[in-house]
């Protein structure tokens, strides 16, 4: 697992910003059902923003603002900073922070969840993550048609160790292997919980994700439909989880409409999922992972596997 990079909290933290901070932090009330938890450590948030490399050309998105103990950080070194905020109150309390200000013009505060929201083009990412939406985040910045030269992403403690789990690693799952298919992850520090207003039970950590340029030429689809079925209990056998009735019908389907696409005739429906289960173990016995566990297997072997299965028209999407 890729070593923490050695902290350095360097910045123009000034005492007007830390007065602010203090001001917001203490007189608004909070919602920690929408993992709101405001990062009060103005050393911290400045180190977080250091470490994104902003130019001053960058278009910066941020996810989940609050109040702006980050946002006016990144103000100071970005062009422009969209900000996808969720909570009115904390959009409103944003605007008076940056309202008289040089900053004022280069902020704009996007109202509502960022999973429905349709995001302008950006350069650089920076979020103090509501657990909530941990994962699809991840996946959403992954998935953009242009994704961001990097992600400097704050997650529990917990989610950020899966992004950077490798195989064998108790923490090792499908997010892990998906994850680290389409982008280079690295740990750049830990958090406590005392650094937030309101104290999250949980720790923190904060990553910096780089999505692989080029891109993989792996169809997303695919390669995400099937660890969901090697990845349903990762440490059983492989083979185990297609011998489900619900995977099994899935493929058949697949495999049907695979043979349509190509012009071939389906000859007899009832033998149709004895060919896609004679398929299956051929293509587990020729890639001698038929007893090979998901928890231990890395990149080449899925690959491998979703190659296999390709050739002989078995299809995950």
């Amino acid at each position: 697992m890729p070593k923490a990079e050695k902290k350095k909290y360097g910045g123009s933290t000034t005492k007007k910003q830390v007065a602010a901070e203090k001001h917001l932090s203490s007189v608004f009330k909070f919602n920690t059902d929408l993992g709101q938890h405001i990062l009060k450590n103005p050393l911290v948030a400045q180190g977080i923003v250091d470490k994104a490399h902003i130019k001053p050309s960058d278009i910066v998105l941020e996810v989940g603002p609050g109040t702006g103990n980050l946002t006016v950080r990144i103000l100071e070194k970005a062009k422009k900073v969209v900000a996808v905020e969720m909570d009115p109150r904390m959009a409103a309390e944003l605007t008076k922070r940056v309202h008289g200000t040089p900053a004022e013009k280069k902020l704009d505060i996007m109202l509502g969840d960022f999973m429905k929201t349709e995001l302008p083009y950006f350069d650089i990412c920076i979020s103090n993550t509501p657990y909530q939406i941990s994962s699809p985040l991840v996946f959403k910045l992954i998935n953009q048609p242009r994704p961001p030269r990097v992600s400097i992403l704050m997650f529990q403690r917990e989610f950020a160790m899966r992004l950077l789990a490798r195989p064998g690693d108790s923490l090792y799952c499908r997010l892990s292997a998906n994850v680290q298919m389409w982008a280079n992850v690295t740990h750049i520090m830990k958090v406590g919980r005392n650094n937030f207003r309101p104290p999250p039970q949980v720790e923190s950590s904060v990553v910096r994700i780089e999505i692989k340029n080029p891109r993989p030429q792996v169809d997303f689809n695919e390669w995400d439909g099937l660890l969901r079925i090697v990845f349903v209990r990762k440490n059983r056998t492989i083979s185990a989880g297609f011998k489900s009735t619900t995977v099994l019908e899935i493929l058949e389907k697949n495999y049907k409409a695979y043979l349509a696409m190509n012009n071939e005739m389906v000859e007899d429906d009832s033998n149709l999922l004895d060919t896609v289960k004679q398929k299956i173990e051929t293509v587990l016995r020729e890639t001698e992972l038929n007893d090979k566990r998901a928890g231990k297997c890395d990149q080449n072997d899925f690959l491998k596997l979703l190659y296999s299965f390709h050739q002989v028209g078995i299809h995950f999407s």
